[in-house]
């Protein structure tokens, strides 16, 4: 199944529903991630870096240089594949480079982006953060059926899929408003 084009919001997240799952990489997903997960981990702590970077270039001049904007984005992708993968959504190990079934995107519109609204940003999102705090919660026990199911009968529910993803999406698109800074529309409170 080929993934819906993704339109609207300005942060777009996707992953493509696959039938059959590969149960033997499902058993071991978290001894198979660990290499991924503290490559995942050291550039998120670049990213947090860069982000601050980015909110002091925004305030003092006003602009978003594109050679940060996309390796944020870049280095995003990245970690969203992991994301994916551990969260049983993909059976594919994330690759560096290659987008594969998770699609990560952007759009940067310097123009638009206000000089001081990333002092605030943050605290804009608290509502954000609260419902997906709540959300992930859930999440967890989904996971954790999911796994058995996957285990048993070799397949992910898909609305237990969906739902996975919508979070994903979810955080990317607050991720993109906070923390990426390439929009200064606030967030849609969707899974969708």
């Amino acid at each position: 199944m080929v993934a819906a084009p993704m339109t609207g919001y300005p942060a777009r997240f996707d992953l493509e529903y696959t039938e059959g799952r590969d149960r033997v990489t499902v058993l071991f997903r978290l001894l198979l991630a660990i290499p991924v997960v503290l490559i995942m981990s050291l550039i998120t702590s670049a990213l947090r870096t860069l982000g601050l970077a980015v909110a002091l270039m925004l305030f003092v001049r006003g602009r978003y240089p594109r050679p940060w904007f996309d390796w944020y984005l870049y280095a995003s992708q990245f970690t969203n594949r992991v994301s994916a993968y551990v969260l049983l959504l993909t059976d594919e190990y994330p690759s560096t480079t290659d987008q594969q079934r998770v699609t990560t995107e952007a759009d940067l519109d310097e123009a638009q982006l206000s000089r001081w609204l990333p002092l605030v940003k943050w605290l804009l999102a608290i509502p954000h953060y609260i419902v997906l705090a709540l959300l992930l919660m859930v999440a967890s026990v989904v996971l954790i059926l999911a796994w058995f199911i996957i285990l048993i009968t070799g397949r992910m529910p898909r609305g237990m899929f969906d739902f996975l993803v919508g979070i994903m999406r979810w955080t990317w698109r607050v991720t993109a408003y906070v923390a990426l800074l390439s929009t200064d529309r606030y967030p849609p409170f969707s899974l969708k």
